[in-house]
């Protein structure tokens, strides 16, 4: 499952959707997660950058997870999710940092279609906070975005949790782009 892992951490780094660093991957295995580990490259995932962790409460190896690995837990508590990734897609912080709501609604056809209104939640980077608000809506949305930190999407498998998340960023880029032509 690791070279699954590898694979979209590699996919999200060459189309620019996180800076190699950042961003996290899991997928839900019953009761456990294999998750990237805190500080992994995420463009160059090997067996080790994987640690296997209880989703049922903390263990020794959080210690050496990703600081997201609170979220992580709280979302597959909440949700029919297998597969999360989260990403810091650039266009979708800028809208984030830019939105007078708490959402924000394509203004392409596909992003209606497939995203529909897309949420914006809030809670520091690893916090309980932020487990909470996003479990919330994750139980209701596929993908949401974090204020100015980046997206979370989820699905049955890897590669759904990644469209969703090129998907989510497509549409930001999108309104971004009409919005600042809106303005000329």
């Amino acid at each position: 499952m690791w070279r699954e892992i590898s694979r979209i951490g590699k996919k999200l780094v060459e189309n620019r959707l996180v800076e190699s660093h950042f961003g996290n991957i899991s997928v839900r295995i019953g009761n456990r997660m294999l998750i990237t580990r805190s500080g992994c490259a995420l463009d160059e995932i090997t067996e080790d950058g994987v640690v296997e962790v209880s989703i049922g409460g903390s263990c020794a190896l959080d210690m050496i997870a990703s600081s997201e690995t609170i979220v992580h837990r709280a979302i597959y508590r909440s949700t029919p999710a297998l597969a999360i990734v989260h990403a810091h897609c650039p266009f979708a912080v800028t809208l984030s940092l830019l939105a007078e709501g708490d959402s924000i609604t394509p203004a392409d056809s596909e992003g209606q279609y497939f995203l529909g209104e897309m949420p914006i939640v809030k809670g520091g980077i690893g916090s309980e906070e932020l487990a909470q608000n996003l479990a919330a809506s994750l139980a209701s949305y596929k993908a949401s975005i974090i204020y100015s930190h980046g997206t979370f999407a989820i699905g049955k498998v890897l590669d759904e949790a990644y469209v969703l998340t090129t998907q989510v960023e497509h549409s930001c880029k999108i309104k971004y782009w009409y919005d600042l032509a809106k303005k000329n």
